[in-house]
């Protein structure tokens, strides 16, 4: 016998009809939830766990600068550097279009000389090998300090010096006559005008050794780059790609990179916070005649050679070629060859009189 009508349902279900589905869901939603946290637990665990082992293999694998070794970065670290590099690299442009081949073959011999007494090595280069693109020659200097950053990848430190200078205190090493930390915090002038006399822009106040990456000394005009310390790294090669920006070597600066350093060292304050100036006559003294004439106000005096300085540059010896310049020269390139020929460092003055020996 067939119901015309479907039998009606319940209208009392049984309690808790469907407690067994919803319980399964929740639980699947906090085994989710368990497993994300384990797997972002064991992630951080392995990032602690990376860390610490590199920590503790950090002493094998990397050396660190002493405080007494050339360039020393005050606890810097740098990776080991192969066997037979030098501590410091002399690098210095040959200008045939500023001077003679007899001046430019006696400097050659200067700076071979006083890096031989102290285990450097020597970076001589040619103006002509760089493109310019109609820039005065003087330039050149730029790039070739990055060919030798370049060349020498593991040397700390780096010496630029115009040819127009002479190494004239061969007996004074780099690293203790101005980059050992202790040293270099006695010599940075500190909250002093970048370019004298009346700049508005002054060094740092607060700047560490440890965080000093260029050295410049000044003269009395502004800075003078023909003497230049700067260490590896890549600040360094941030800085001299910023010098050579094209937008500087074709501005037509009245004296060509030097006013185009200026510029950047006042303007652009990541260039400021790693340069330390040092007083003058420690790293450049200018070869100038004093004037009798001249009053007891005389800016050039305190930047002016005397015997026993370490790098003397005569007046005459800028960008633009001038013979009086190598005559100037001369006398100090002898005295130089023979004193490192005799055991000798110290040259005493172009004029063959006696002077004793003076270290800043």
């Amino acid at each position: 016998m067939h119901f015309a009508l479907p039998p009606r349902k319940s209208s009392h279900p049984a309690p808790y009809a469907r407690a067994g589905a919803r319980s399964s869901a929740h639980r699947q939603r906090q085994q989710r939830v368990r497993m994300r946290v384990l797997v972002l637990f064991g992630l951080g665990a392995c990032c602690v766990l990376f860390l610490l082992a590199r920590l503790v293999a950090l002493p094998s694998s990397v050396s660190l600068w002493s405080s007494a070794s050339a360039g020393s970065e005050g606890g810097r670290r740098r990776r080991p550097a192969p066997p037979g590099t030098a501590p410091v690299v002399i690098v210095t442009v040959l200008d045939d279009s500023r001077f003679s081949r007899e001046h430019l073959d006696g400097i050659r011999r200067n700076r071979e000389q006083y890096a031989a007494a102290h285990g450097y090595q020597t970076f001589l280069a040619h103006a002509k090998d760089y493109e310019l693109r109609g820039a005065p020659s003087s330039w050149a200097r730029v790039p070739a300090l990055r060919h030798a950053l370049a060349t020498h990848p593991h040397t700390p430190l780096f010496f630029q010096l115009d040819a127009g200078a002479v190494i004239g205190n061969g007996s004074l090493a780099l690293e203790t006559h101005i980059m050992a930390p202790a040293r270099l915090a006695q010599l940075m002038l500190k909250d002093v005008p970048v370019v004298p006399p009346d700049s508005v822009i002054r060094t740092f106040s607060h700047l560490k050794p440890a965080q000093v990456d260029l050295v410049l000394s000044q003269d009395a005009t502004g800075l003078a780059p023909a003497s230049l310390l700067l260490r590896q790294g890549e600040w360094a090669r941030f800085f001299l790609d910023t010098w050579f920006d094209p937008i500087y070597r074709s501005y037509n600066f009245q004296k060509a990179e030097v006013h185009a350093l200026e510029h950047i060292v006042q303007w652009h304050s990541t260039i400021l916070a790693k340069l330390a100036l040092v007083p003058p006559r420690t790293m450049f003294a200018a070869h100038t005649t004093p004037d009798a004439n001249a009053d007891a106000d005389d800016r050039e005096a305190p930047f002016r050679y005397q015997p026993g300085d370490f790098v003397l540059h005569p007046a005459a010896c800028k960008a633009v070629p001038d013979p009086q310049c190598e005559a100037e020269l001369r006398p100090f390139l002898e005295k130089a060859e023979k004193s490192a020929g005799t055991g000798g460092g110290v040259v005493t003055g172009g004029g063959g009189g006696e002077g004793k020996k003076y270290l800043m």
